[in-house]
């Protein structure tokens, strides 16, 4: 049996449980009250926006271990008003974008009337399309003169004002007659030669182009052999000198019987009647005997493009008298074997006159001759693009300058 001190102690052990359990469960009810209180709150925020209100809650702890927990209004105490909450970015995970809507802009104002879609097309007014119409005109207009001026400035020396003979004229003969110099009074006077009559003239009807044509294939093939370093290159058939490099070579000693791989017999014969033909119409143009000229030095072909001078030969545009430059020339002709604007740019032959330059603008069959004195100071313009082929005949009224025409053996 139990004594009575054993009774006291067990009960006074019961009691010390008890509240040991009583603190335990209190401590208890005020965690699960928190946290019901925690999950109230977010559960009225995640909600329609009305109010949320705070809630404290009150907790009774019985021995047996129960827990009531009790929502006192009385103590409900009234929270701020928060905005509705969008759980759908939370819900779509921490690094979902968050797609933001361009600032809208109040109505009638004038930046938002200003802004356009970028699908829509403006609408011209018909006063717009005129002014653009008129200015793309006028810029159009603006361009084309100043292409036209930079072609004078390329195509057209300072103070040439005349054009004696276009390149698209076929000329019969236009004969000029101008006052004779007195550089023949310093050489030998020949009577029915030398020239009491002076002038230039132009032609297109003693050489055909076709003759034209088969005289400058002689030129492209004697040229062939060399040529000069710079824009002008030499053939002359008659002593044989050939451009080559900055020097000149005889082509008969430097080239032998080659020579006969390159020309033919009918060359040489077509230069024979060429030269014939301009001589006979030198002779009608100043009204001399044609037995009473002779062919001189230096009759030649040239071939002149726009590559820069590298010597003193290839300076060809400087003006000059050929009565000053060769003592032996009466009168001088050039038979054109290419085209003006077609061939070659620049390359016009001037006479240069006071005030008013006189200009021949070559064509192939053309021939253009005159007196070799200072009545017709002359020079030839640049080449500025192309080839331009020409052969030079010479002729004078003193036999003992005279040259015969080459042949082919």
């Amino acid at each position: 049996m139990r004594t009575p001190r054993q009774t006291r102690r067990g009960e006074d052990a019961l009691q010390a449980a008890a509240g040991s359990s009583a603190e335990t469960a209190e401590d208890l009810g005020q965690e699960v009250g928190e946290r019901i209180h925690s999950a109230a709150l977010g559960l009225r925020l995640l909600g329609s926006g009305r109010q949320p209100w705070n809630r404290r809650p009150s907790v009774s702890c019985h021995v047996s271990g129960r827990v009531s927990v009790t929502l006192s209004r009385a103590a409900v105490v009234r929270a701020p008003v928060a905005p509705a909450f969008d759980p759908a970015p939370w819900l779509a995970g921490p690094m979902a974008p968050q797609r933001r809507g361009a600032p809208k802009t109040p109505e009638g104002s004038g930046v938002a009337e200003c802004r356009r879609p970028s699908s829509m097309k403006r609408t011209w007014t018909p006063q717009e399309m005129w002014r653009k119409w008129l200015r793309a005109t006028v810029l159009g207009a603006c361009a084309m003169l100043t292409v036209f001026l930079l072609w004078c400035s390329l195509e057209h020396d300072d103070g040439v004002t005349e054009v004696l003979a276009y390149r698209s004229e076929v000329l019969p003969g236009r004969f000029i007659e101008v006052p004779c110099s007195e550089d023949y009074n310093n050489h030998r006077r020949f009577e029915g030669c030398s020239p009491t009559k002076c002038g230039r003239c132009i032609t297109d009807t003693v050489i055909t182009r076709n003759e034209a044509q088969r005289i400058r294939s002689i030129a492209e093939k004697g040229l062939s052999l060399g040529g000069s370093d710079g824009g002008a290159s030499i053939l002359d058939l008659h002593s044989g000198a050939l451009s080559v490099g900055k020097h000149f070579v005889n082509l008969y000693r430097y080239f032998g019987d080659k020579i006969e791989n390159i020309f033919s017999e009918e060359d040489f014969q077509l230069y024979r009647d060429v030269r014939q033909k301009v001589q006979l119409a030198i002779a009608q143009a100043f009204g001399i005997s044609a037995s009473s000229l002779h062919l001189t030095k230096p009759t030649f072909f040239s071939r002149i493009n726009s590559t820069e001078a590298r010597t003193a030969h290839d300076e060809y545009w400087h003006t000059h008298v050929d009565k000053v430059t060769y003592g032996s020339f009466d009168y001088t002709s050039l038979l054109y074997l290419s085209d003006y604007l077609d061939d070659f740019g620049g390359g016009r032959f001037v006479f240069m006159e006071e005030g008013a330059n006189k200009t021949v603008e070559p064509r192939a069959g053309r021939v253009s001759f005159f007196t070799s004195g200072s009545e017709n100071l002359h020079r030839v313009e640049k080449v500025r693009w192309g080839t331009r082929y020409a052969v030079t005949i010479a002729f004078t009224c003193n036999p003992d300058h005279s040259i015969a025409d080459p042949a082919f053996t």
